[in-house]
């Protein structure tokens, strides 16, 4: 999919002319929700609103995905400026704007729906662009899940499916966007620089309580965005259940985090287009911000460094402040609609003792206490997961926590038993976030040092020492075998053995 400002003409008077057009340009945003919705009004409290422009899915209304309460709270001229950027005039009428309005008369149009829509409006928008030969308005989206393929039985992040899809995100709380004097940090991602940084400069012209800074890691922002839907719920669970026992949550957030982002930083060497991201920018990576202009991880294995990781996408200092956020209690207001189904997964099971049936469990629990399903993007994510884990070749020791959460929904009542005390018992919470994280051949060392009275445990370590067979003693471990070393294990040791063997 070709996206981006500029056609392929080397006339400098076009380009230029092009560049005053993008100064002047408007953003769209099509089908509207929750986040847009809320934006639009922040837009409306400090600008007239011109450079905005919305236009809400057919069926839907402007400020449907907002609650009475929230309603019943906003300013009227507010709402009535919201409504202008959601019309135009026809023939002396306003009409509701659509999809072909925005592509006819915005720079920019983001698809706003979710994963439920996201690839249809995609289509469809692609096709709007080339029928009216409006090739360079730009296309993204906000779509915080995986996609999937239902004939392929295939899951996948859509911004690797396609390349150039620009991804916009930033952390918010969306009543606080209903704040005048509060202030708030995003990032716009495309592959190509200097796309991302005009880009970049329109969306930050929206609001001046908006910061947009540009970015070329798309497939790495929708990625976390997706892996921190899931571990929010996480995070929702532990502030909930473990609100008498506050000394695990340190340690569970901070797994919650880095584990997100080792994950993407896991399927950033997978992208297609990795080389060319880095070496044919027409610009610098430190000229859109970051700091240095790569950020690499190495294994030893076999003797040789391999390159395991890129982490270069970690100097998005928006997309990290979402990831942190979105896992934090606020001081005011509610806290995000995943973290919420975590709390209400907490409440429920501390009152079953149990874990959920299933998903559809969860969601019903969450649709009785006024959380609609519908934007829980996390639990939709949740679903496709071991796909996501396969695809992406996400080791073990990076995803620990999603996992665990996975387990506590789709493993068998034995299992689930398991998940249980493991996500309920504050020691035995502690001690699966400290050893979950350790590849499993390093665990059994750990293991060998505490039980050297076994000749099996004694031999490993020794053969460990000695350097000059350390290597042979690496790759014929069987001999140690786990029944070895605890008959009775724990409940985290468990939780471990079973994903372990699972994926």
């Amino acid at each position: 999919m070709k996206n981006g400002f500029f056609d392929h003409s080397l006339d400098q008077g076009a380009v230029k002319r092009r560049i005053r057009a993008l100064e002047q340009g408007r953003v769209g945003f099509y089908s509207v929700g929750l986040y847009p919705g809320s934006l639009a009004y922040n837009c409306a409290m400090q600008t007239d609103g011109s450079r905005l422009v919305l236009a809400p899915r057919p069926g839907r209304t402007l400020l449907g995905a907002f609650g009475g309460q929230a309603i019943e709270g906003m300013d009227p001229d507010h709402v009535a400026t919201m409504e202008r950027m959601a019309t135009h005039d026809e023939d002396g009428v306003r009409v509701l704007n659509t999809l072909e309005h925005l592509i006819a008369t915005c720079e920019m149009v983001i698809l706003s729906a979710n994963s439920n829509h996201i690839e249809e409006d995609l289509r469809l928008a692609c096709e709007l662009r080339r029928d009216m030969d409006r090739e360079q308005v730009l296309l993204a989206c906000l779509a915080g899940s995986f996609s999937h393929d239902f004939i392929n039985n295939e899951s996948y992040v859509l911004c690797e499916k396609e390349p150039n899809l620009g991804f916009f995100s930033g952390f918010h709380r969306h009543g606080a966007l209903r704040n005048p004097v509060d202030s708030f940090t995003a990032n716009f991602c495309h592959p190509n620089a200097l796309t991302a940084l005009f880009g970049a400069r329109m969306l930050d012209k929206l609001s001046p309580n908006i910061q947009v800074s540009p970015g070329i890691h798309n497939v790495e922002a929708q990625y976390i965005k997706a892996a921190k839907n899931m571990s929010s719920i996480f995070a929702g669970f532990g502030y909930t259940f473990h609100r008498d026992n506050p000394g695990v949550l340190p340690t569970l957030l901070t797994l919650l985090l880095d584990q997100c982002m080792d994950q993407a930083a896991s399927v950033s060497m997978m992208r297609r287009d990795r080389q060319r991201l880095y070496n044919r920018q027409p610009i610098a990576l430190t000229e859109l911000g970051y700091g240095v202009q790569r950020i690499e991880a190495a294994l030893s294995r076999g003797g040789d460094m391999e390159k395991v990781r890129d982490h270069t996408f970690a100097q998005l200092t928006a997309m990290v402040a979402d990831l942190r956020g979105s896992m934090m209690m606020p001081v005011t207001g509610s806290p995000t609609r995943n973290f919420q189904a975590g709390q209400i997964l907490a409440e429920r099971m501390r009152e079953l003792q149990r874990c959920p049936q299933g998903i559809e469990e969860l969601e019903n629990w969450c649709e009785s206490a006024g959380l609609s399903k519908g934007g829980l993007e996390g639990l939709k994510a949740l679903r496709y997961w071991p796909q996501i884990v396969r695809k992406y070749q996400i080791q073990v020791h990076d995803a620990s926590m999603i996992n665990l959460l996975y387990m506590s929904f789709y493993g068998r009542p034995s299992t689930k038993d398991v998940a249980f005390s493991v996500m309920t018992e504050s020691r035995e919470l502690s001690n699966y976030c400290q050893e979950s994280v350790r590849p499993s051949h390093g665990r059994k060392y750990a293991e060998a040092l505490q039980n050297l009275e076994l000749p099996g445990a004694l031999e490993l370590v020794a053969n460990v020492v000695i350097a000059d067979v350390a290597r042979n003693a690496i790759e014929n471990e069987s001999f140690l075998e786990d029944s070895d070393l605890v008959s009775d294990p724990p409940a985290y040791i468990q939780a471990m053995n079973v994903i372990e063997n699972v994926w």
